[in-house]
């Protein structure tokens, strides 16, 4: 053996040697910050049980309709078919290099890759192919697979997958089952993670010329499950794959449970909970409080067969509300989107619709050291917005800021005079009951609404700016309208999400939801059109930051500038998740920081 290496080494050349970049000893786990938790030799992730029995099947229930089963391409993004590479129901095609870990706030995990050498400096990474990685049709996953796609998510695939090769200085082969990425000045500390979350497609199943265009044949991936049936717009179905090749690496023990798992699409909320009622759908995962004890009044759940129960999380809220799309000319001044912000009546709609169980949103990262609530801001703080005077008024700058509080009646007319008076220091006054702009042309503007609990929540605002002189239309619309108007940020106000989900590492999504680069590109989740240099250099500095000082000052940066910029009027959260599951199924005992995870549920042996 020693022979063979000495003569591996000898066959590099001695240039080739003095330029590799430095790296560390390969390691079965990288962190953002940090060390990773678990060591080298951790059997399992702590979240799930090891031991849970295979075998059945499971229903998930979903809202909208497909029409496409590549989730790498800008057409039809936002109707491709659920399941194939997905944050909740599991990346039952596609997988990554390394499999993340729902306990930490981010951490990766071999799978694809077993481990990986990234130097100290972050400028490279190494990855080292797993040799037992297989392809669904049972050829092995190599470097060339890597390249490849790289190479097709650059020419033919969506943001941001078409966008990391531009942080890419060298992407290369380095051996029979390793890949090297080489960062040029672009790339910041986290991107090598970032590289290690990419999902990987196998490059002889592809054809690069027609990757753009959408299909609905069935697509071969690495992951644990393979497309058995597709009717378009209704069902898709995933069988287990019996040979699938990562079954026993320890980031996938007690994942991937139910030999078949089929994905059933209603066109709106009230045909898919009639469905659970039926036990055609395993779960039902209302955030109404009141509707949901409600819509449980059934004999299943009366006698048993349906369980509720509530899952504490670790992580800060998804921030939920109606966002403005400031391309448009009226919603371009934060003076007034600040003022329509004051006007959503949090109070009455607790006491009315949630029956006081919710929680008012007020920040980006509520409940973390990472919010600007409660937390002055520090020196460091205030050096990344020296360049920037007058972003952040005085109270969200000292961390005092809050929305106001109505008294809850509906009818409170301090709030509506306050907003009254922001409005008319932009220039805005009521004339004959109508609130006219700086032009003297009526100001108003419509919702879009994709459900009844959005028209309901819709329907509170509009109450509200009416008794201001404001006009609000809001218009329903079903699924895949709404994704289409929303990929083409063809809306005035929207009832959105900040995200799919939130985390105490923000990292490069945040470009993805509020840099400037991206409230160009279309498809991008900057519904907003948030373009402002100080928040791009607090996400760049958030990036870049290599204390957790300098991370969390960014970070608390990023969100006084979201607060202060009114872009969402945020609504309300619970700080649990609320599920409703027939009694067939169980779930592990422990609920990580990212709360359940559905992946690591199973189906009892009957």
């Amino acid at each position: 053996m020693g022979r063979v290496l000495v003569w591996l080494i000898a066959a590099i050349p001695i240039f080739a040697l003095s330029h590799l970049p430095a790296t560390a000893a390969p390691k079965h786990a990288i962190a953002m910050q940090g060390e990773p938790a678990l060591p080298a030799d951790y059997g399992h992730f702590d979240y799930v049980n090891p031991d849970a029995p295979k075998g059945g099947s499971v229903t998930y229930c979903v809202v909208g309709t497909f029409d496409n089963l590549n989730p790498f391409i800008l057409k039809s993004l936002r109707t491709t078919a659920r399941g194939m590479m997905d944050t909740i129901f599991g990346n039952l095609v596609f997988e990554p290099l390394m499999q993340r870990n729902a306990d930490e706030a981010f951490s990766l995990y071999g799978l694809l890759a077993e481990s990986a050498d990234m130097d100290p400096e972050r400028k490279s990474i190494e990855f080292h192919l797993n040799p037992k990685a297989r392809w669904s049709d049972g050829e092995p996953v190599t470097p060339e697979d890597v390249l490849f796609s790289y190479d097709v998510f650059t020419e033919k695939g969506r943001p941001p997958y078409s966008d990391r090769m531009a942080r890419v200085a060298k992407l290369e082969k380095t051996g029979d089952h390793s890949v090297r990425f080489t960062f040029n000045d672009k790339a910041d500390r986290e991107f090598p993670l970032i590289i290690a979350m990419t999902p990987i497609v196998p490059k002889h199943a592809f054809d690069k010329e027609t990757f753009d265009k959408t299909t609905l044949k069935p697509l071969i991936g690495s992951g644990p499950y393979t497309i058995e049936q597709v009717q378009p717009g209704q069902r898709i179905v995933f069988k287990r794959n019996p040979d699938y090749w990562g079954k026993d690496i320890p980031a996938k023990r007690g994942f991937d449970n139910y030999d078949r798992i089929s994905i059933e699409y209603f066109l709106n909320a009230n045909a898919k909970l009639e469905a659970f009622k039926k036990g055609v759908c395993a779960f039902d995962d209302d955030s109404d409080p009141v509707k949901r004890e409600r819509d449980l009044d059934f004999p299943a759940f009366h006698r048993g067969e349906v369980i509720a129960e509530s899952f504490d999380i670790g992580v800060p809220p998804v921030v939920t509300g109606f966002l403005f799309n400031t391309r448009l000319k009226k919603f371009a001044n934060p003076v007034v989107r600040r003022a329509l912000g004051m006007l959503y009546d949090f109070e009455w709609a607790n006491k009315n619709l949630f029956g006081g169980k919710y929680t008012r949103t007020m920040s980006f990262w509520q409940g973390s050291e990472l919010s600007a609530l409660g937390h002055p801001a520090d020196e460091k703080e205030k050096a990344l917005l020296a360049p920037y005077p007058g972003r952040v008024p005085a109270d969200v700058m000292d961390g005092t800021w809050r929305p106001p509080v109505t008294d809850g009646s509906g009818q409170d007319r301090k709030v509506l005079k306050a907003a009254y008076s922001l409005l008319s220091s932009a220039g805005y006054h009521v004339q004959n009951g109508v609130m006219l702009d700086p032009d003297g042309n009526p100001f108003g503007f419509e919702i879009l609404t994709a459900s009844q609990d959005e028209e309901r929540l819709a329907g509170i605002f509009q109450r509200t700016l009416e008794k201001i002189g404001i006009n609000v239309a809001i218009r329903s619309l079903d699924g895949d309208q709404i994704q289409s108007r929303k990929q083409r940020f063809d809306f005035e106000v929207l009832v959105g999400s900040s995200g799919f989900n939130n985390s105490l590492s923000p990292g490069i999504e945040q470009s993805g939801r509020w840099s400037s680069a991206a409230a160009k590109a279309e498809g991008s989740f900057n519904l907003a059109g948030v373009a402002d240099p100080a928040v791009d250099a607090a996400i760049e500095a958030m990036l870049q930051a290599r204390s957790k000082d300098d991370y969390v000052a960014a970070v608390r940066v990023l969100d006084r500038l979201l607060i202060s910029g009114g872009y969402m009027v945020p609504m309300q959260h619970n700080a649990q998740q609320w599920l409703a599951y027939w009694s067939y199924l169980d779930h592990p005992r422990k609920t990580p920081i990212f709360g359940y995870q559905l992946p690591t549920w199973w189906r009892k042996a009957s």
